[in-house]
């Protein structure tokens, strides 16, 4: 099982880390944060530069998902930014990530909610630590879950000025962010 999630924590978190570095650092064909703010403006949200440095560095925490340090407060990060990217963004294109739907950011929330409940795992920075035992199981994946929809209900009722409006279905944020 140790190795099952690790290859899980550092897939996900990995992948995670790479959006948020596109957000905040222009990494790999990213806008950084100014263009993803432009983004997020478009969107509708209030200070939308912000908005891009927050949700890039909720995806960056990917990087403490992966090597699994605070496991559950980087689960929580990930898990918020994909439910807005799937309110604000995905919702409207369905179900299938080839029409720009919400599969894709959907996956990588329920890893990371899964992996907030069943812990780290061996491989991890928290076990090393001593922290496996006590920062894993059910009620943490609940709470990462719980909370996470709030902030997110929080993120999209109030810091948007016009809430419902999606973007049109792209491939990557690098195309999302060129069609702003």
């Amino acid at each position: 099982m140790s190795y099952g999630i690790l290859l899980l924590r550092v897939v996900v978190g990995g992948t995670l880390f790479a959006h948020g570095a596109q957000k905040l650092l222009g990494w790999w064909g990213g806008g950084g944060p100014r263009g993803t703010g432009g983004f997020f403006g478009n969107l509708g949200f209030r200070a939308p530069l912000a908005m891009a440095v927050l949700a890039g560095l909720g995806e960056a925490s990917g990087a403490l998902f992966a090597v699994g340090l605070l496991t559950p407060l980087a689960a929580l990060g990930m898990t918020t930014v994909m439910l807005v990217a799937i309110l604000a963004v995905h919702r409207a294109n369905g179900f299938f990530s080839t029409n720009g739907g919400f599969e894709f950011p959907l996956v990588l929330a329920a890893a990371a909610v899964a992996v907030a409940a069943t812990g780290p795992g061996r491989f991890s920075l928290d076990r090393a630590i001593g922290w496996d035992g006590r920062i894993s199981g059910l009620w943490w994946g609940v709470g990462v879950a719980v909370l996470a929809i709030g902030i997110a209900a929080f993120v999209l009722g109030a810091l948007r000025t016009t809430p419902g409006r999606a973007a049109a279905p792209a491939e990557s944020d690098s195309e999302h962010l060129k069609a702003a």
